[in-house]
């Protein structure tokens, strides 16, 4: 059943309980066994980059092989189940966004894991998303696109990285808050949405800036608006949604590591501080911010209370969105 947003610090709780009760771990990681990075997102996407960045170095400070694999399905529950099963080793961990442990327990009823049940071990970055279109939709920015809908309601289609994604949500409250109608095209991923958004199939969407950025340095397509409290770095001339006029849309997210529940304090505290010192270097963070994200870091612990208020958050945008998904 769903996560009230009371049971928070529960939930939390329990995420850390398992962490800080189990036995120190002895000899991580198991010399020759390799370390599984499960991204639960198609392949192309930002998720992925971020997670092979990580992983390349990781192998080598660690000494054992890193393999990163795409498994995505069902708004990222099958590579959230897999890791949920894993043996908390600290040889499979999962790199995920917000949807897995702050969106879907209030999205859906019944989950196929349960969000409790995971050890949140490193924050990466601090994300958020730009609104982009297809250069074929008559309009260059936001209010050109809310006078357009409005004209045409309907007719303009986004799409999204899946049902209750957070392109999704955030093309929802957009559309509270303007008092338009667009059309929904829910995607299994980032890479399949923007192929259809560049070749015209769809016409705009919330894209997160690791790979809005590459459309819009090919020029494929165009931005209109930056859903943050501030303009990105990376787009310094994009405004923001609530320059033009459109406030509220403007939540920042998560993407991180985390594993199975139980994890052993001193495997969580390796892989935290062997995460932290690959973030600190000038290549990687340079690599970040080029993709228009924030580096993060910091302690398992604030990871897991960011992950909290994530919870709270996007569990308040559901609630005002009405939005249920089975």
């Amino acid at each position: 059943m769903p996560c009230s947003r009371r049971s928070v610090p529960f939930l939390l709780a329990g995420l850390l309980l398992g962490a800080v009760t189990a036995e120190a771990a002895d000899g991580f990681p198991t010399p020759g066994k390799p370390i599984r990075i499960i991204v639960p997102f198609t392949a192309g996407g930002q998720a992925e980059t971020m997670a092979r960045i990580v992983g390349t170095r990781l192998a080598d400070v660690l000494g054992v092989p890193v393999i990163v694999e795409t498994k995505p399905g069902a708004s990222t529950a099958l590579g959230a189940s897999e890791v949920q099963r894993a043996a908390p080793d600290g040889h499979t961990l999962l790199f995920t966004n917000g949807l897995t442990h702050a969106q879907n327990p209030h999205l859906r009823a019944k989950l196929a894991y349960d969000p409790r049940k995971f050890t949140p071990i490193f924050q990466l970055v601090e994300s958020g998303n730009v609104l982009i279109a297809n250069h074929s939709l008559p309009v260059g920015n936001v209010r050109e696109l809310v006078a357009f809908a409005k004209a045409n309601p309907g007719k303009i289609s986004y799409a999204s990285i899946g049902a209750g994604s957070g392109a999704h949500l955030l093309a929802e409250l957009f559309m509270q808050k303007t008092g338009t109608a667009l059309t929904h095209i829910p995607y299994k991923g980032s890479a399949d949405a923007n192929r259809d958004l560049w070749g015209g199939q769809v016409d705009v969407m919330f894209d997160g800036f690791g790979t809005a950025i590459q459309g819009l340095n090919a020029k494929r397509v165009k931005a209109l608006g930056i859903a943050t409290k501030t303009r990105n770095p990376a787009l310094p001339d994009v405004p923001t949604l609530a320059e033009q006029g459109v406030d509220g849309v403007d939540l920042q997210g998560y993407i991180g590591f985390f594993g199975p529940a139980d994890m052993p304090p001193a495997v969580v505290t390796r892989l935290n501080a062997e995460m932290q010192k690959i973030l600190d270097t000038p290549a990687v963070t340079e690599q970040i911010l080029q993709g228009g994200n924030t580096p993060a870091g910091g302690s398992a612990a604030k990871f897991a209370k960011v992950v909290a208020e994530q919870y709270d958050t996007w569990g308040g945008v559901i609630q005002k969105i009405g939005l249920k998904l089975e």
